[in-house]
């Protein structure tokens, strides 16, 4: 089977035909259960959202800000296994035919086995990983499999990346490039700044890649000034607290999927103006 990387370059190429970003919404398997968690990723697609990264609840999320720490924490006291985040893929994309990828620590495919989880991830009809603390030189065992199974590699670029570095890592990457917009964890912020912008023309520069920039989006102003710049629009703890705030699983369907319909709203907006 060949994956789906290209409904996921087909996702991203449709937004910049319509010239605009794309909206990426990130959501935890398993949070707030296993079921709840498929119908919260079909609520964002329903909202508006063009591509999902589903996360693996990790014990030690060292990327991750605490309202991302706490839906793992309460997906992984559920007893959410690998099989359940392969399951969350499965479900979504077969509703929806849309791109979903995993984004995931390196730590758990290393037990897990690389071979059967890009086989299995592919079988889903998954379109590729997120890989955040993957380094690049130790990533060929992976990036074989990922290929083999037609998935994409998305690596994570920071506006600590030297310019050399960026290229390094864009090389190696297929399907986008992530751009963390500031230093730090996950988590919502007052202003993106414009570290972001400058992250996007240097690693613009190495590459043909959609560049999308993630961390720190949380409402539609915000989506909309990085969709004038950025090709893709990332927005995580926004949904997830969304869902941690609402006093019930249907309060927390309606409100991702209304927080889908601002932000897709919002990249929208972007370059309306521009």
């Amino acid at each position: 089977m060949s994956g789906n990387v290209q409904l996921l370059s087909e996702a991203l190429a449709a937004a910049r035909a319509e010239n605009r970003a794309a909206l990426i919404a990130y959501l935890p398997a398993g949070f707030p259960t296993v079921d709840g968690g498929i119908a919260a990723v079909r609520a964002v697609f329903d909202g508006g959202a063009d591509i999902v990264e589903v996360g693996l609840p990790h014990s030690d999320p060292v990327l991750d800000g605490p309202v991302i720490q706490t839906a793992d924490d309460i997906a992984l006291r559920g007893g959410v296994k690998i099989a359940d985040v392969m399951r969350t893929v499965r479900e979504a994309h077969e509703a929806t035919g849309k791109p979903v990828l995993v984004m995931t620590y390196w730590n758990p495919i290393d037990r897990y086995g690389v071979e059967r989880f890009t086989a299995e991830l592919a079988e889903a009809g998954g379109a590729g990983c997120i890989l955040p603390d993957l380094p690049v030189e130790e990533s060929g065992g992976w990036r074989e499999h990922a290929d083999k199974h037609g998935l994409a590699t998305v690596f994570v670029v920071a506006p600590s990346s030297k310019d050399a570095r960026i290229a390094t890592i864009t090389e190696a990457g297929s399907g986008f490039v992530y751009a963390a917009s500031l230093m730090g964890v996950t988590g919502t912020r007052e202003s993106v700044g414009a570290q972001a912008k400058d992250l996007v023309r240097r690693t613009r520069a190495t590459t043909e890649l959609p560049v999308c920039v993630g961390l720190g989006v949380s409402n539609a102003r915000q989506a909309a000034e990085v969709a004038a710049f950025a090709d893709g629009v990332i927005v995580g703890s926004a949904f997830v607290k969304r869902l941690l705030d609402a006093p019930d699983q249907e309060a927390g369907l309606t409100a991702v999927r209304d927080l889908a319909a601002d932000l897709a709203d919002g990249v929208r907006r972007g370059r309306a103006g521009a």
